[in-house]
This record gives structure tokens, C-alpha cells and sequence, in this order.
């Protein structure tokens, strides 16, 4: 037995009155629903590029402090010196 395949304008038919049912039962609660899927995408969002961020600046200060090391390490600076390049960045945050 052999079943019909299911024309192209009954798939959009259906499709556009499953988007019409959902548009009709939301009613008067559209406009909330948009401003709060809008806002939450852009809490998630801020949440992302934060975390991002954060990671980047933890990266950069630890590679300062080995490129210290590094200058202490081969005498071209103080231990006194990095300690107080480490502490003046720690009064910036």
C-alpha cells in the first residue's frame, strides 16, 4: 500500500496555521514574550562575552608575571622592581 507524499502547498498550509495558532494563542502577551526573549538572549550573551573576557585579562596577567620571572631570572631587573610592577596592577582592578 502505497501512501501520498504530501504536496508542497499543504506543508506551507499547515506550517503558516501552526504559526498562526501560536501567534493567536500568545494574544495580547506577544509583545512580553518578545521583550523577554530578547532580554535573555542579551543577558546570555553579556554573560559569554564576560566570561571571555575575564580569561583574557587572567591570561595576560600570568603571562606578565613569567616575562617578570624572566627578566629577574637573567638579572635585567630586581625582585623589588617585578614586585612592585606586580602590585601597581593589582591597585588598577
Amino acid at each position: 500500500m502505497k501512501l501520498p507524499l504530501a504536496s508542497t502547498e499543504f506543508c506551507s498550509t499547515l506550517a503558516s496555521d501552526d504559526a498562526s495558532a501560536i501567534i493567536n494563542a500568545l494574544g495580547d502577551n506577544l509583545i512580553i514574550v518578545i521583550v523577554f526573549g530578547v532580554g535573555g538572549i542579551l543577558g546570555v550573551m553579556g554573560i559569554v562575552f564576560g566570561t571571555i573576557s575575564s580569561t583574557a585579562n587572567r591570561k595576560e596577567r600570568e603571562k606578565t608575571k613569567r616575562e617578570l620571572a624572566a627578566y629577574v631570572a637573567e638579572g635585567s631587573m630586581t625582585p623589588q622592581d617585578a614586585e612592585r610592577i606586580l602590585q601597581a596592577d593589582r591597585e588598577e582592578e
